[in-house]
């Protein structure tokens, strides 16, 4: 098992454990947790090739989302099955053998849900969500089913060797806005101590009910829906052979900070 090596902001807020591919036998359910490929930190550096297939991902989780080789297109978990979003807006499903560099996961069970009426922009959706989270859980997953309005949305173009880093890539990423759609708005929040590891704050991916309209979320409002959250007790990240979980500086802390104002990719 890969060691490791904890942010000390971290302990006592989420119980973060590096596996290997080895250590993925146990039971997600059991555990109420989610589990991780790779890490945000291998990924701004450019590692886009991925070593987990979809197979290995959907066996611990039906819900999630991330990105997967070469960075071609924004994935989306929903009810067990893998779709991306590419950078022409085009949505397609996904070959379980596909890989994925980075990815989170959870086999999703409602603790808690609500039923929200809008019109509610992005802001309020979060602090609503926010509000309606267990206080005990600094990680939760995060299921909206509803209609939606003024949808701004995004993915990045494949990426072929030698790899730019992250930055540089969303930098030239693909944006797209969508009147209105019917569909379901997927994701997790994550506490700060988590940048690195993972995306700080509400990460969050739409797919329309008829399939035609997904990507990351950079604005949306709610206009009606019921809210579902699963609150997880741990994070499990699965790590390559020789790759750490190591605490970020404060440039790379920075360099997270500044992607989320759009949100990273994944």
């Amino acid at each position: 098992m890969a060691r490791d090596i904890i942010d000390d902001r971290l302990i006592g807020a989420l119980h973060l454990r590096a596996l290997t591919h080895a250590g993925l036998e146990h039971d997600p359910v059991a555990e109420h947790t989610a589990v991780q490929a790779g890490t945000l930190e291998a990924l701004m550096a450019g590692g886009y090739e991925g070593d987990t297939t979809l197979a290995e991902l959907l066996r611990l989780g039906d819900l999630g989302l991330g990105t997967i080789q070469q960075l071609d297109g924004e994935l989306i978990v929903f009810d067990g099955r893998a779709w991306s979003a590419g950078a022409d807006g085009s949505i397609r499903e996904l070959p379980l053998d596909t890989l994925t560099p980075f990815a989170v996961v959870t086999r999703f069970v409602a603790d808690v849900t609500v039923a929200l009426e809008g019109p509610m922009p992005l802001d309020q959706l979060r602090a609503r969500i926010d509000a309606a989270a267990p206080s005990r859980s600094p990680v939760v997953a995060v299921r909206i089913d509803g209609r939606f309005t003024d949808l701004a949305l995004r993915s990045v173009e494949k990426q072929s060797p030698p790899y730019r880093p992250l930055g540089e890539v969303v930098a030239h990423q693909t944006e797209w806005r969508v009147a209105a759609a019917t569909g379901t708005l997927i994701g997790f929040r994550f506490p700060d101590a988590t940048a690195g590891v993972e995306v700080p704050g509400h990460h969050l991916h739409f797919l329309s009910e008829d399939r035609t309209v997904g990507g990351h979320v950079m604005d949306i409002t709610l206009v009606s829906g019921d809210l579902a959250i699963d609150p997880c007790d741990e994070l499990h990240v699965e790590l390559p052979d020789g790759v750490g979980l190591g605490v970020p500086g404060a440039a790379d802390r920075d360099e997270i900070a500044r992607l989320e104002g759009g949100g990273p990719t994944g």
